[in-house]
């Protein structure tokens, strides 16, 4: 490694997909809290001098994910719901707005699933005023195609609030196959007993775990988000015994991979296969614990 440059920017950065290198540019997005939280999209030269930004974007609120792609950025920001931002950075000068769309909830994660459709993976919002009760996890899939009016064409709301997934802190959980059409993830689901509350359940109602394992998908531009079935490893008494929480469970999925027609689960006491077409078991091996 050799030291090449250094340079400067306002705001602090979420994570590594809000940083992208691009041609003869890096491209990064930040977020300021001095007074109103305002979000930026800056665009430095190889020397790391500041050639364009787009500043001041969704004053009050915090960017949530970001990915570049290419001559387009997309953020999304939120407070209260959720806009996605559709960025052109074409001319590393003079990046600009294209559109955006507002929808409920949130977006942790943006994953790409063609130069034209993005797959968001976050939590679903009920406006509450001046914030948001976070709720379920929400899986939406949206097309940019028309970057003036980006559309969410397909979406997915998993358990109430308190359901939870890695995906939305490590995407190193999250396997995508667009050949495919496949899209798992490994998700905690939370319930609230509804008979606890006669008036109606209100928003800040936090649900109990009662089941953790992998959701499996299919995903198309044409069918959008279909529920193929769901893998758990916590299936015996035993197994539940040693839960707390799910997510300390040992049987607690967290990855999952496939090798030609076998999807495998992965947690720290399992390997489970089932058939990548249809999910029927296999097999499964026990780790030590």
């Amino acid at each position: 490694m050799t030291y090449a440059a250094s340079g400067e920017f306002p705001g602090m950065v979420l994570n590594q997909f809000s940083m992208d290198e691009y041609g003869d540019h890096f491209r990064v997005a930040t977020t300021t809290r001095e007074g109103t939280s305002r979000n930026n999209i800056y665009i430095l030269d190889m020397a790391l001098n500041i050639t364009g930004s787009l500043e001041n974007l969704a004053p009050g609120e915090t960017i949530y994910s970001a990915r570049f792609m290419g001559e387009r950025g997309y953020l999304v920001t939120f407070k209260q719901v959720d806009p996605l931002f559709v960025i052109d950075l074409s001319d590393p000068y003079n990046p600009e707005v294209l559109g955006y769309l507002k929808v409920t909830g949130y977006s942790d994660y943006l994953h790409p699933y063609d130069e034209t459709h993005i797959i968001g993976i976050g939590k679903e919002t009920t406006d509450a005023g001046e914030f948001a009760w976070y709720q379920g996890v929400k899986i939406s899939l949206f097309d940019v195609t028309d970057v003036s009016n980006p559309r969410e064409i397909s979406k997915v709301e998993i358990g109430d609030r308190g359901t939870d997934s890695p995906v939305l802190w490590d995407h190193k959980a999250f396997l995508f196959d667009k050949s495919r059409n496949l899209l798992v993830m490994p998700i905690l689901v939370a319930e609230v007993d509804q008979s606890e509350y006669p008036q109606g359940v209100p928003s800040w109602a936090y649900g109990e775990p009662v089941w953790q394992g992998a959701y499996v998908f299919g995903i198309s531009l044409d069918e959008g988000l279909q529920l193929k079935g769901r893998i758990t490893h916590i299936e015996s008494s035993a197994e539940l015994e040693q839960d707390y929480y799910y997510y300390s469970s040992p049987f607690s999925v967290q990855r999952s991979l496939y090798i030609g027609d076998v999807l495998y689960t992965i947690s720290d006491a399992k390997i489970k296969m089932n058939n990548l077409e249809n999910l029927d078991y296999i097999n499964e091996v026990q780790l030590p614990s």
